[in-house]
């Protein structure tokens, strides 16, 4: 799916990373490089550390041990807010107030993050929302609420993509969309991860597969 740029610094670094979430062991000495302009998949069974490890990724879980090194600089307290900013996580459930429309939901993330709210527009109509844009989120379908989601990536152009089961509840019809943003933020040479139970799926967006077992890598398939 990705363009491998060559000689450039890896998006994301992770070595010897160990999580304990209740003082049980979630992530356990794992080791894991996203390198600039590749689309990693991400599989294994429920419990076995997909969605700790975006969460790592995405700087909302501090390890217990071992280093995380996100844009060629390790992250603690202080680097995490910036590196916060260039990463997008599009997770099980939608990052919408319901209470506020879904052009005012985009506004609001423009806002907060730097960019411009000229652009709300036209990513909403990009995903196919621009009649349904004054409507409330909490009156939107599971799949318009997906949309909205991916045209928050669209507006804040992530250098660093993850999609946790992302085509759940997504229509037929705009589920294209999600190869579309993969295929921007390659294109800025940043990289994408896609959790997904879905073999063909991975397949078809990913350059290469990475198997969980128990908090562990386990088998990695592709380049």
């Amino acid at each position: 799916m990705g363009v491998l740029v060559n000689d450039a610094s890896p998006v994301a670094r992770l070595a010897g990373v160990r999580v304990d979430l209740h003082r049980a062991p979630v992530l356990r000495d794992l080791d894991l490089c996203l390198e600039p302009g590749e689309v990693v998949g991400l599989m294994g069974a429920n419990g076995s550390g997909k969605s700790t490890l975006l969460s790592v990724l995405a700087t909302l879980v501090r390890p217990t041990a071992g280093t995380v090194e996100l844009f060629g600089r390790q992250i603690d307290a202080t680097s995490a807010r910036a590196a916060r900013l260039r990463v997008a996580l599009v997770g099980h459930s939608a990052a919408l107030y319901d209470q506020l429309t879904l052009e005012e939901n985009l506004r609001l993330v423009a806002r907060l993050t730097g960019r411009p709210r000229r652009r709300v527009p036209e990513v909403l109509a990009d995903v196919g929302l621009a009649r349904a844009a004054g409507r409330p989120a909490i009156a939107c379908s599971k799949g318009m609420r997906r949309r909205a989601e991916l045209a928050r990536v669209m507006l804040t152009e992530p250098d660093l993509l993850l999609l946790d089961e992302v085509h759940t509840g997504l229509d037929h019809d705009a589920a294209p969309l999600v190869g579309r943003v993969l295929a921007e933020v390659c294109a800025r040479a940043g990289a994408g991860v896609l959790v997904s139970h879905e073999a063909g799926t991975v397949a078809d967006l990913c350059d290469r597969t990475v198997g969980l077992c128990s908090g562990r890598v386990e088998t990695v398939l592709g380049r």
